[in-house]
């Protein structure tokens, strides 16, 4: 139980319940009124460049890359940096090199992206179980952990409260994602990346002011901290060794931005100009966080140390909640006790923004490229084919509150792990090939989304991450067969190369192909009217 004042508690529930009466009537308020896909899935493309951005940045910023960043920076120290720099960098990427093309190719979805070179139900039912892999692992982390950090907050320890909490935020993102749609969820993205700026802002100023403003001397705080003086400060802590850290921030690198559920807000923008635009401000608002998520993590250490933080989670994902009991003492006052309930209130709607997002990205893959593309012949009717991305809603979220609720108790870091294995291993060589080589084939699409999951997949049930380790899934269990945290290493380049292959080996598919890819170049890479 935690043990802040009983004030701030319920400023804290009181507070969740006017997030969610407010986040409920914004997604009614802004939901599509009607049966129309293009309201449903990009909102009629009627957000600016900058709430575009803020949504992306929303999206990108999910609760495990705020909670579990924080952490591994207060633990780790310098791998957790590089971790968070390389989040950026990721971002950075998708602004230079995918973004446009990606908004000129794309319709509603990442299947609309990859039939654009490659039509056909194989391409469209492989997408989305791709998107699928990618993305459940995510929602399953990000519920499962809810009932913990709920809990936390609000003084409460029982596993029926946990569970409740599981249950709750898995019906509100049902709720979000069925009834806002694209629209609906981006106002829901845009509301949490302002509070969280705003929370994370003053608790990193806090910890800034507790040493002074000194860089240095929070750093030399922190290593003090931390139990392992220099080496906190140096690469290791987190990492077995160099291979291992260039393998997690190759995933990251590659894995991030291209998740189906950041890709898919692409297609929300204007014109390529737009496009542009809201990617700028994406871009800066993710590196803005990623700063003050650095400083928070280093006063975590500074402030609680090593010990206190493990004992409230072996991972850390407490460190932004204790850093910010720490900075406002144990007896508050209303002032700090607001400040503590916006701290909350920005976690709580980073855990219902990032669900609900996701799930209505794997509602949106299952509804349009697996029902209304992939299985059937004959094209649903517009009104058809959202009740279908309603109903996916909900199958996607019950399933993932199901699994979420059987598995709380366990470490389900490789969950998030595997998301940005199967994104940089599957999603970014897809991408990259379909848009920019001219002789792609379908065989080899097929080639890169199949080898470049299963290839994560595979590997990640061998990594310490699982097995072999206090920290893994089955901590008494030891069939650790693989030596790295993370798959990228291996899995990225057999992505790349299933996708050269499978191309080479259909030579017969190659000159169509090209003839293709030459008829839509325009389009994708120049944003130029497509051919009557």
């Amino acid at each position: 139980m935690t043990t802040y004042g009983s004030d701030a508690q319920t400023m804290s529930f009181v507070a969740f319940i006017a997030v969610v009466t407010v986040t409920l009537l914004l997604c009614v308020m802004t939901g599509p009124d009607r049966d129309d896909l293009g309201e449903f899935y990009t909102g009629y493309r009627s957000l600016s460049p900058m709430q575009s951005g803020l949504a992306i940045a929303g999206d990108y910023i999910s609760a495990s890359t705020v909670l579990a960043t924080i952490g591994v920076i207060a633990l780790a120290g310098y791998d957790g940096l590089t971790l968070a720099l390389s989040t950026v960098l990721s971002l950075v990427l998708m602004m230079f090199l995918l973004a446009e093309p990606l908004r000129n190719a794309g319709r509603f979805t990442m299947g609309d992206v990859l039939t654009r070179r490659a039509p056909g139900p194989a391409v469209r039912i492989t997408a989305s179980a791709v998107t699928l892999t990618a993305l459940l692992p995510l929602v399953i982390f990000q519920l499962a952990g809810a009932g913990d950090l709920l809990a936390f907050v609000l003084g409460f320890d029982s596993d029926g409260f946990k569970t409740g909490s599981i249950i709750c935020l898995g019906i509100l993102m049902i709720a979000y994602a069925a009834i806002g749609g694209m629209k609906g969820t981006a106002f829901i993205q845009i509301v949490k990346t302002v509070v969280l700026l705003g929370a994370a802002t003053a608790i990193a100023v806090l910890v800034l002011d507790r040493f002074d403003f000194s860089l240095p001397a929070l750093l030399d705080a922190a290593a003090k901290g931390s139990g392992a003086g220099d080496a906190y400060l140096a690469s290791g802590l987190q990492f077995d060794d160099g291979l291992d850290m260039i393998s997690a921030q190759l995933t990251v690198v590659l894995g991030a931005a291209v998740l189906p559920h950041i890709t898919m807000r692409m297609f929300t923008a204007r014109s390529a100009t737009a496009v542009r635009r809201s990617m700028s401000w994406a871009v800066s608002t993710v590196v803005v966080t990623c700063l003050l998520i650095a400083v928070i993590g280093f006063g975590a250490a500074a402030i609680v140390g090593h010990k206190g933080l493990v004992i409230a989670d072996p991972q850390g994902k407490t460190s932004f909640l204790l850093v910010s009991q720490a900075l406002l003492g144990k007896d508050p006052g209303t002032g700090e006790s607001l400040l503590f309930t916006a701290v909350a209130t920005a976690i709580f709607l980073t855990l219902l923004a990032s669900v609900a997002g996701i799930t209505l990205a794997c509602a949106n893959s299952l509804a349009h490229d697996l029902i209304a593309h992939g299985l059937r012949r004959k094209r649903l009717s517009h009104a058809a084919e959202m009740g279908v991305a309603r109903s996916a809603a909900a199958v996607v979220g019950l399933g993932a509150i199901a699994v979420a609720a059987f598995v709380q108790h366990w470490n389900l870091q490789a969950l998030v792990t595997l998301s940005f294995c199967v994104g940089a291993s599957a999603v970014a060589p897809a991408l990259v090939y379909s848009l920019f080589w001219r002789r792609y084939t379908r065989t080899g699409l097929l080639y890169t989304l199949i080898v470049g999951a299963l290839a994560a997949i595979i590997l990640m049930t061998g990594s310490n991450l699982v097995s072999g380790s206090p920290q893994s899934v089955f901590p008494g269990e030891d069939f650790n067969w693989f030596p790295y945290t993370t798959t990228g290493l291996v899995s990225v380049p057999l992505g790349f190369l299933a996708g050269w292959l499978g191309t080479v080996l259909s030579p017969e598919d190659a000159v169509a192909q090209q003839q293709r890819y030459e008829a839509v170049e325009p389009t994708i890479l120049a944003g130029a009217a497509a051919p009557q």
